[in-house]
């Protein structure tokens, strides 16, 4: 199973610091054990149920977001130098965790259709998130990444890995949000659910 989720989320590989890639890497498959998640599962999972359809699954939303965090701060090295500084494995281990809490605020209800588990309607996947991560000894600088990426960090200093993350995760979200049909807390993924 490990290979095959280096294989799928290949930006684990990009965490330098060996420790922080395996502690990343072990909260993934703690939030997939605990959810009942497959790789398959999650490459069919919708990564919003706020967009129906969604055309786009969780694990390419999980890439798109840690790619275009990693491109910001890669413009900021090149541009600003050392004047805004970033910690880049923290950056990238928070990108690819910022909605591991989904994997246990989620669940296929029937086959093709996602809905928030009861408990997910009581914690949203920042807060599972983060407890996920911190079980798994992650720094909190990446703890902070996963609490502050969502509406939830609009009342906390977000640090500037924070930063990044949030508006790289919106970047995906309203690219993809103009191309669904409505705001349901259920969505099957690239088909349409009319009730």
């Amino acid at each position: 199973m490990r290979d095959e989720l280096l294989e799928t989320i290949p930006e684990f590989n990009l965490i330098a610091d060996a420790d922080l890639r395996e502690r990343t890497i072990r909260t993934w498959e703690l939030a997939m054990r605990e959810g009942g998640w497959t790789l398959a599962a999650l490459a069919r999972m919708p990564f919003s149920l706020l967009i129906n359809p969604c055309p786009v699954n969780f694990i390419e939303h999980t890439r798109a977001v840690a790619q275009i965090a990693i491109k910001a701060a890669e413009v900021f090295a090149d541009l600003y130098g050392d004047r805004v500084p970033v910690q880049m494995d923290i950056l990238i281990s928070g990108g690819i965790l910022r909605d591991v809490g989904k994997l246990v605020e989620y669940e296929e209800r029937e086959p093709g259709v996602f809905v928030q588990t009861a408990a997910g309607k009581m914690l949203r996947h920042p807060f599972t998130g983060v407890e996920l991560a911190a079980r798994c000894g992650l720094p909190v600088e990446v703890q902070h990444i996963i609490a502050a990426h969502a509406e939830e960090g609009d009342k906390v200093k977000r640090t500037t890995e924070a930063t990044i993350v949030h508006h790289a995760d919106f970047i995906s979200f309203h690219a993809v949000l103009r191309l669904g049909q409505g705001k349901n807390l259920e969505s099957r993924i690239g088909e349409s659910t009319s009730r």
